[in-house]
């Protein structure tokens, strides 16, 4: 903890994205840190260079916080640098949807969520790792890296914004409905399945279709494994549709395992998935892992829950 007559000395990392951040960008965020006495050194850095430009803040000496200012890829990348150090992470969220700032409970608002740094309230929760590389919400195979390619894609390539792009990535994934033979283990034992959409999250999620939804906790210590049980895309469809009624059943649609190891198998070497909404390619097996409490987080205090 720091001494109660010093401020936190803060540097800030903010996600350039495609270009839309600037000196503009830096000045706001000084006037807002400004507000609690805080002068921030603020870094705006383009996406190839966050991993190694997180890395070497959380090495340096003279800093007190690592604030992550971007969405859920920049948040990712930031912890990936800072779990197991006890340095803790501050976070802005400019991303479009935020989902770790949500489920932490930051506030969306720029200058409540700096209100929230300056307070510096903090407190453990769980990170997962597949094959060493961290991730803070969830790992996908199958089609949702493939929707996020597309997106990507439709992006460069038309300027839309993140939501139309991504709903017509997800028509083209769809067109290219295939499942993917895997073999899980966890808890000692192995299954064998057939997928077209499988995602391992850090912690329990509420399940959507495409999407996971929101968790209760960041801090019980626990992977949990949900795979789309559809054979066909006229299943998956119609998954979908009952979705969108609040028809989904967790036990019908999904397989759903919950541990704290899981290990994913391949006839293939090498597998593209999803981290955070980024995607990449790892060599199979995935071996994935939970690191309870291995990061520490700025955050509000949390409620007392009634009874």
């Amino acid at each position: 903890m720091l001494p109660p007559d010093r401020l936190p000395r803060i540097a800030v990392i903010v996600n350039r994205g495609g270009g839309s951040a600037g000196e503009a960008d830096a000045a706001r965020l000084h006037e807002a840190f400004a507000v609690h006495g805080i002068d921030p050194e603020i870094r705006i850095v383009a996406p190839r260079d966050l991993d190694e430009v997180c890395a070497a803040a959380a090495r340096r000496e003279g800093c007190d916080v690592l604030v992550a200012a971007g969405g859920d890829g920049t948040i990712g990348a930031a912890a990936g640098a800072l779990a197991g150090t006890g340095r803790p992470l501050g976070i802005l969220p400019l991303g479009t949807l935020n989902h770790f700032a949500r489920d932490a409970g930051i506030p969306l608002d720029l200058d409540a969520a700096i209100a929230v740094i300056a307070a510096g309230h903090r407190r453990r929760v769980d990170v997962a790792e597949v094959n060493g590389r961290v991730f803070v919400n969830n790992s996908a195979l199958g089609l949702y890296p493939e929707m996020v390619r597309f997106r990507d894609a439709e992006q460069a390539r038309t300027g839309h914004g993140k939501r139309l792009a991504m709903l017509r990535a997800a028509l083209r994934a769809l067109r290219s409905f295939h499942r993917r033979r895997l073999l899980v283990s966890a808890a000692g034992a192995g299954l064998p399945l057939r997928t077209p959409l499988l995602m391992v999250g850090n912690n329990r999620y509420r399940v959507d279709l495409f999407a996971l939804g929101r968790r209760e906790a960041l801090d019980r210590g626990q992977l949990c494994l949900y795979a789309v049980r559809a054979r066909n895309r006229l299943h998956l469809l119609w998954a979908g549709l009952r979705g969108l009624l609040g028809g989904l059943d967790q036990q019908r649609d999904f397989l759903t395992l919950c541990a704290e190891t899981i290990d994913i198998a391949s006839e293939r070497p090498a597998l593209t998935l999803s981290l955070d909404g980024e995607t990449l390619t790892l060599a199979t097996p995935l071996r994935y892992r939970i690191r309870p409490g291995d990061l520490v987080i700025v955050a509000p205090v949390p409620e007392a829950r009634e009874g």
